[in-house]
């Protein structure tokens, strides 16, 4: 049993999502850690560093594979809203580390942004006709790297074909430094680096044409422009067609029931109690973030 199973303030909602969790590890003889975070239900502006992927969510996957075997390999279920580029990159590295390439990520609903880019460390994903990703859209301080090179770009356009606009612009430009848009420029760079090294030792592992499918895949998804990408929600078929490891998850009917249970468990979870974000594991193993008492 994992180390951060508090048994004691276990709640009847632990225990409904607990039994399913194990269903599902005994029906696939693999490793269960569900990332979930509360984002739908709990999405102000106080609770966004408990809700998005951050650094914090390590320790929690830390102690959720303490005392896991890691031969019998992991399937990751993933609901976030992602977060923060740097904690993704080590997350995805430490779960590569643990478990090599026998990873595979779940997507029963929605895993954006940053929950993509950790999805692709996976050797498969596993979607419903339900479930999105989404493009990358690497963050660098809570703001979206691609819309300040855009807004950038905007500006600079405008300038050049309507001088007296400048003023206009000057709020907008004077947040924008080029320290600022070049480190947006390295987190778009960054992203495709760290997504296409995990695609090459993962999901393409041994196809000759690795590079190529991975560089087609980070393009597709790391492109603000592009116009699936601006509408954010990648179904199945798209993501199918930008060339990923997809298999649907209708393709196993008792696997995609507890799948959607497990899913339905922690919306509860969410809905009726403090909680903001949830990683535990087939073990009664869970690390809880709660919102405080005057939280929204």
């Amino acid at each position: 049993m994992g180390e951060m199973a508090v048994l004691a303030q276990k709640s009847p909602f632990d225990t409904v999502r607990s039994k399913y969790i194990k269903e599902m590890s005994q029906l696939t003889g693999r490793n269960v850690i569900a990332y979930y975070s509360g984002f739908l239900q709990k999405n102000s502006q106080s609770n966004q560093h408990l809700i998005s992927m951050t650094d914090d969510d390590k320790n929690g996957f830390m102690a959720a594979i303490h005392g896991l075997n890691p031969e019998l390999g992991l399937d990751l279920i993933l609901h976030t809203p992602g977060g923060d580029i740097a904690a993704l990159e080590s997350i995805g590295y430490y779960l590569r580390a643990k478990f090599g390439k026998n990873i595979r990520a779940f997507v029963p609903m929605i895993s954006m942004s940053a929950g993509t880019m950790l999805a692709c460390c996976a050797k498969e994903i596993i979607m419903g006709k339900q479930s999105n990703i989404g493009p990358f859209d690497p963050q660098v301080g809570g703001v979206p790297a691609h819309g300040v090179l855009e807004e950038s770009q905007n500006a600079l356009q405008d300038i050049l074909k309507n001088p007296a606009s400048a003023a206009y612009w000057q709020f907008t430009l004077s947040k924008l430094n080029p320290t600022f848009i070049g480190e947006c420029q390295k987190a778009i760079q960054w992203a495709t680096t760290i997504v296409s090294d995990w695609l090459v030792t993962g999901m393409f592992d041994g196809d000759a044409d690795a590079h190529t499918k991975a560089e087609a895949i980070c393009a597709s998804l790391n492109n603000h422009s592009s116009t699936f990408a601006h509408a954010r929600h990648i179904h199945i078929d798209k993501a199918l067609q930008i060339g990923l490891n997809i298999t649907a998850m209708e393709s196993n009917q008792d696997l995609q029931d507890l799948v959607l249970t497990i899913h339905h468990s922690f919306m509860h979870t969410f809905g009726n109690s403090s909680a903001a974000k949830i990683i535990e594991n087939q073990e009664d193993g869970r690390m809880v973030w709660h919102v405080p008492p005057n939280g929204h």
